[in-house]
């Protein structure tokens, strides 16, 4: 099977290797690519924004699957323009990728589809916005309704601070504070059936102890040794199975990855949000310990044919920690030379915001790379992440050093 993966972080680099270890890809190609996915697929120069050329490349290279990574172009509705070519794909329709794309969409389905969400208020004006910042009071949940690189959420105590975010989007959602611990699950879909993948937890916030600004993700963990043993059963049941069966019932069936942010509260597991993609960085955790031959399974969603599948997972433990540029989240520095990457057993580390300067390697983004350790348990996971990642040279970069630090401790206190 041919197969084009459309994007360039490190989520597509996990996805690329996954798709790459199945043997039914014959041959994988990737647009735009990355130096890390250059190692074993053939990469294309595009502009993920431009449908056409999406389109167009698919069609010249004669693929039978495409697998759209990122947001934007989902959001764009290159799938409607895949498909009406005639080519299977993993992801959804731009109508059902407003999941994402929308804020107030999101909450709109889930309460028509009974899924447990929290209480918000949808707001384009001042008044709007400080009537529901008063109405909820601290700590403030402000999001703003569209798109915005996993940076458009804001929780703070201070009013100020979340008014002024409030007032720099065009429509926001406002909505009570979820206390309790956060999980990722993410669930394949045909747009019949929905298959839940093991849970994983990342870090948003950019320094140790979960301060600073929040991040598009600084590390991530699976599987969730402390969660609740019934937590996939629980979440198919009353969110993944029923946004699937309302979306369907619109007329825009949801085909692809629907992603569920959750919060384990007091009073049972609420969502925080849905993507329409692959999360990123709990693809590098999730994709290294599934055992499911990927390719395969991504072309049995994209032709609504996953009633039946099961998935299989290693046994072991995945961490992965996020290598960022000097001044991410809000102002990155690009153009550092990256030092040479090590080689440590059971360790995977993922490309997400580099290119190749004549013979040197260099950071272009926020999150450069995601370090991704294997092993037994948490500890032996952390360990060798951490090793590996303690050897990358980026002047100015940074890491968190507590990612599933706490789970490690706790585990190996049982």
């Amino acid at each position: 099977m041919k197969i084009l993966l459309v994007g360039s972080g490190g989520r597509e680099h996990a996805l690329g290797l996954g798709l790459h270890a199945d043997p039914e890809c014959t041959e994988l190609h990737v647009a735009p690519g990355n130096p890390g996915i250059a190692e074993f697929a053939q990469c294309h120069p595009l502009d993920i924004k431009d449908n056409s050329a999406i389109v167009d490349l698919a069609l010249q290279l004669d693929v039978e699957l495409v697998v759209v990574g990122p947001e934007v172009p989902l959001v764009n509705g290159v799938a409607d323009l895949l498909r009406a070519a005639g080519i299977a794909v993993f992801g959804p329709s731009k109508a059902a990728a407003q999941l994402e794309g929308s804020k107030n969409f999101a909450k709109e389905v889930m309460a028509d589809a009974g899924v447990p969400t929290a209480h918000s208020f949808t707001c384009t004006t001042q008044e709007e916005m400080e009537k529901a910042l008063d109405a909820f009071g601290a700590p403030y949940v402000v999001k703003d309704d569209g798109l915005a690189a996993g940076k458009g959420v804001v929780v703070t105590r201070d009013r100020q601070e979340a008014l002024d975010h409030a007032l720099a989007c065009k429509r926001v959602v406002i909505e009570e504070f979820l206390d309790g611990p956060e999980v990722s699950l993410f669930g394949i879909s045909d747009g019949k059936t929905i298959i839940a993948m093991q849970p994983a937890q990342d870090f948003k916030r950019a320094y140790d102890n979960d301060s600073g600004p929040n991040t598009g993700g600084m590390g991530a963990y699976s599987p969730l040794p402390w969660a609740p043993s019934d937590i996939i059963e629980d979440t198919y049941t009353k969110i993944l199975a029923p946004m699937i069966i309302e979306m369907a019932a619109r007329g825009t069936p949801f085909v692809g990855l629907l992603y569920a942010g959750l919060a384990l509260t007091n009073h049972g597991t609420r969502v925080i949000e849905f993507n329409a993609r692959f999360g990123d960085p709990e693809t590098q955790v999730l994709i290294p310990l599934l055992k499911t031959p990927l390719a395969g399974l991504l072309y049995k969603a994209a032709t609504r044919n996953l009633e039946g599948t099961k998935l299989e997972w290693s046994n072991e433990t995945a961490v992965t920690v996020v290598l960022a540029a000097e001044g991410y989240p809000s102002a990155p520095k690009s153009g550092g030379v990256i030092g040479e990457l090590p080689s440590i057993e059971r360790v995977s580390i993922f490309h997400a915001g580099t290119s190749r300067n004549e013979n040197a390697l260099v950071a272009t983004g926020g999150r450069v790379l995601t370090v991704t350790g294997i092993g037994s348990d948490l500890t032996e996971a952390r360990d060798r992440a951490y090793r590996a990642i303690s050897h990358i040279s980026l002047d100015g970069s940074f890491y968190r050093s507590d990612i599933a630090l706490n789970a490690s401790v706790a585990e190996k206190g049982n």
